[in-house]
């Protein structure tokens, strides 16, 4: 018996049927399905099965699998065409065979004009949840591993999207995902695999309807790993006897932002508030003028307070404990970045009421974002609606980013601290906070995001933005190991 079963999402030209072909003169494929909206059996390659529906779908995806008879099957999931290197299905099938593997996945070639170039992916954690989470354009999945998992954890719910995300997190709950660092197919793709337009699509209007379902089993995931966290679980904030300087201090980390800080600065201290409060911009040895502009915003303004850390090796992170640490920090700290602004005089003062009114340990608030002239550019706000009272604090886990401004009591990030990092260390202290308090929304824009070729969110290279992905697994991969801990109870 030939060991493969290939589903594959059908498409009208050319480039489909060569890639499909390759796939099956390997000799180790049984049937090649072509999945299609519409019926394609008049369309379609001799050596193909048409299959109704979308390759997402529960019910496509159960008659896939009800009617699969080899020991694998192989998703060709991008949005591209996979070309397979000689040999590489048997490289895919001797990985999963000597590992245990539920799922198999590879690095590729970016296939275009330009010619062939690797595409390293990143290895999968037990922290990469998220639906996003970058598999190249094939997933192979053991079949028993499958229908181990479906029997143990239920059947693909009633999904029109997130039904390949379900099989997913189910079969990976017993079974290693596996990925080898090796690039075994090509991949003309249809679209970039980094950009504002994945990065935000989670928040976009637009996929309100296949969000809610991947909140929905990943949420149901969570209750199958123990990592679930009832709403009723979460505290709010506490009264303290320790008095503070200030109502509230905005905190600004800065390095090399010549061009941008003079702005941020003058936004912050621009406030207008009912409470005493001042600004704390944490230097972190800037060599570009940086320094010399706030040492002379601080003459002229007494609520300014330029701090110089004496260590040299800080990351952002790092900048922010010695921000919420320093004997003149308020009783809530609020987040302005050196490269952004604030979009009102008024920021600050609904930051620090929705801390105070919900009794909130964090509150988030919305923003838009502009170029350096400070004109909106796509997706434009930015305001993490899919974040609820009754689920946000699990499906936090699931997205990439939670918004901003952010706004601390500065009591309980003091006792929680931020990694000595300069990128994820805002998730990871969010994911911190919000496993045992309750947290605010504010969905008014209230901060201006800008973009610009300089700073740290303009366009990344593959290995960045793999690096940076990791490092968030990493984080989730902690975060769900504790939220387990939690569920399990204190020791006996």
């Amino acid at each position: 018996m030939k060991a493969v079963t290939v589903v594959a999402q059908y498409r009208t030209d050319p480039f489909f049927e060569k890639a499909v072909h390759l796939i099956e003169t390997s000799g180790l494929v049984d049937r090649v399905l072509a999945v299609s909206r519409e019926s394609a059996s008049q369309r379609l390659p001799a050596f193909c099965t048409p299959v109704d529906g979308e390759i997402h779908d529960r019910t496509t995806l159960m008659r896939i699998i009800n009617e699969t008879g080899t020991n694998h099957l192989l998703f060709l999931t991008g949005d591209g065409y996979v070309f397979f290197e000689p040999g590489s299905i048997e490289k895919m099938i001797a990985a999963a065979e000597s590992t245990k593997a539920g799922i198999v996945f590879s690095d590729f070639y970016d296939l275009n004009e330009r010619g062939k170039t690797v595409h390293p992916l990143s290895g999968y954690q037990s922290g990469s949840v998220r639906d996003d989470f970058d598999f190249g354009g094939a997933l192979f999945f053991s079949t028993e591993a499958i229908q181990k998992a479906l029997q143990k954890y239920g059947l693909i719910p009633d999904t029109r999207y997130a039904g390949l995300y379900d099989l997913r997190l189910k079969v990976s709950i017993e079974c290693p995902v596996h990925h080898i660092p090796e690039p075994l197919y090509s991949m003309i793709s249809g679209k970039a695999h980094s950009g504002d337009g994945q990065l935000f699509a989670y928040v976009d209007p637009r996929n309100a309807d296949v969000q809610k379902e991947m909140e929905i089993v990943f949420t149901d995931y969570l209750k199958k790993i123990g990592a679930y966290l009832s709403p009723g679980s979460l505290r709010q904030a506490e009264q303290t006897q320790y008095r503070f300087p200030f109502t509230a201090t905005v905190v600004i980390p800065v390095k090399n932002r010549v061009s941008t800080i003079n702005g941020a600065v003058e936004s912050a201290l621009s406030q207008e508030t009912d409470f005493p409060f001042n600004v704390i911009v944490v230097d972190n040895h800037s060599m570009d003028g940086t320094t010399e502009i706030l040492s002379g915003l601080a003459k002229r303004y007494p609520t300014l307070k330029h701090i110089i850390p004496i260590s040299t090796d800080l990351g952002i992170g790092g900048c922010w404990n010695e921000a919420i640490n320093s004997k003149m920090c308020g009783r809530y700290a609020v987040q302005l970045d050196s490269d952004d602004l604030y979009s009102s005089t008024k920021t600050l003062q609904r930051m620090v009421d929705a801390l105070r009114d919900g009794k909130y340990a964090m509150v988030i608030g919305s923003y838009t974002i502009v170029d350096s002239h400070l004109k909106k550019i796509k997706p434009g706000l930015v305001d993490h609606r899919e974040w609820t009272d009754e689920n946000g604090h699990n499906n936090a886990l699931r997205v990439n980013g939670l918004g901003a401004p952010r706004g601390f009591d500065t009591n309980i990030i003091r006792g929680i601290a931020f990694p000595n990092v300069s990128y994820g260390e805002d998730y990871a202290a969010a994911l911190r906070v919000c496993r045992e308090y309750r947290v605010g929304r504010i969905y008014d824009s209230l901060y201006l995001c800008r973009r610009w070729e300089e700073n740290t969110d303009a366009v990344l290279t593959i290995e960045e933005a793999n690096r940076n992905n990791a490092f968030k697994d990493s984080i989730r991969t902690e975060e769900i190991r504790a939220r387990q801990q939690i569920s399990k109870g204190p020791n006996p």
